[in-house]
């Protein structure tokens, strides 16, 4: 066995779900909420891409420190991505939450459809690129290289699910959107501010989401309109492996979908990549619909 090719697939599949991780906590917090999936979701990570790659080449070229850059671009990304995520709840969802599933989940695509329309006609239907401003150090380990900019988005990443993590479990807000989770109607005669948690889930799981769009057009440094499409379906089936509303297991579960898609890119071929993460959606839903670290809990009607 080829072990620096193990070692290098396994850092490249870390990095790649460590991304994944960050857009299927948005995923995962939603639904644990207000119990729907926001289908939008990915394209609030498209529309977090575009930012930081509008403020990149806007100040790429003013001699600013690297560090300095990035970071604006990151805030930025994560900036707008929680506004726009803001938005989709008072446009898409707040006006239908005592409505049909069916319509909400008409109005989340509706809201999908719009966000990369809007993208398109703005940027483009080709493709932009990130302006080349990361270093390229590196080091080996075991015989694969890994660059310095891989540790460092890990790291971040991991970096803000902790601090999403420490948020929701020892704080008074995240004590009320856990309230909220396990009974709504509870929740509110504890008087509870319902709709102000909703928002702030959204807001969230939106910045959460920019910041992975940020990373991963620094990373690959080409995106298009439609990037949401897939990336946000892969993180969807992340946050339904590691049990839809539970933050831990989406944080493991996108790591690990990375790493599925690193391993089947490098040991069979990148167009089997898709097929295998659909596969583990499906076999999740037919197996083990609660997901790896998900709880079975009685629909409330």
């Amino acid at each position: 066995m080829n072990w620096s090719a193990f070692l290098q697939y396994l850092v490249s599949g870390l990095t790649i779900g460590s991304f994944l991780s960050l857009i299927a906590l948005g995923y995962t917090m939603i639904y644990g909420i207000i119990r729907l999936i926001n289908f939008a979701h990915g394209d609030v990570f498209m529309i977090g891409s575009f930012m930081g790659f509008t403020v990149l080449t806007s100040l790429a070229s003013q001699h600013i420190v690297l560090a300095v850059l990035v970071g604006v671009a990151l805030v930025a990304g994560m900036m707008v991505s929680g506004l726009v995520g803001v938005v989709i709840e008072k446009v898409a969802y707040q006006p239908l939450l005592n409505a049909s599933r069916l319509s909400i989940l008409i109005s989340a695509l509706g809201a999908s459809l719009a966000l990369e329309e809007g993208a398109r006609l703005i940027f483009g239907s080709g493709f932009s690129s990130y302006p080349d401003v990361l270093p390229t150090n590196s080091f080996s380990l075991g015989g694969a290289q890994v660059s310095w900019v891989q540790v460092v988005m890990f790291l971040l990443s991991v970096a803000l699910m902790v601090a999403l993590y420490v948020f929701v479990h020892r704080t008074p807000v995240g004590t009320a959107m856990r309230a909220l989770a396990m009974d709504r109607d509870a929740a509110r005669l504890m008087g509870i501010d319902v709709q102000r948690v909703i928002v702030l889930t959204f807001l969230l799981g939106s910045v959460l989401a920019g910041a992975a769009g940020v990373m991963e057009g620094l990373y690959y440094t080409q995106i298009n309109f439609n990037i949401g499409f897939l990336i946000g379906l892969r993180a969807f089936t992340a946050a339904v492996l590691g049990g839809i509303g539970n933050i831990p297991g989406a944080m493991v579960a996108g790591l690990l979908i990375g790493l599925l898609e690193s391993f089947s890119a490098g040991y069979l071929s990148s167009s089997w990549t898709d097929a295998l993460v659909f596969l583990v959606l499906i076999l999740v839903l037919v197996v083990r619909p609660t997901g790896l670290f998900g709880e079975r809990v009685v629909e409330r009607v």
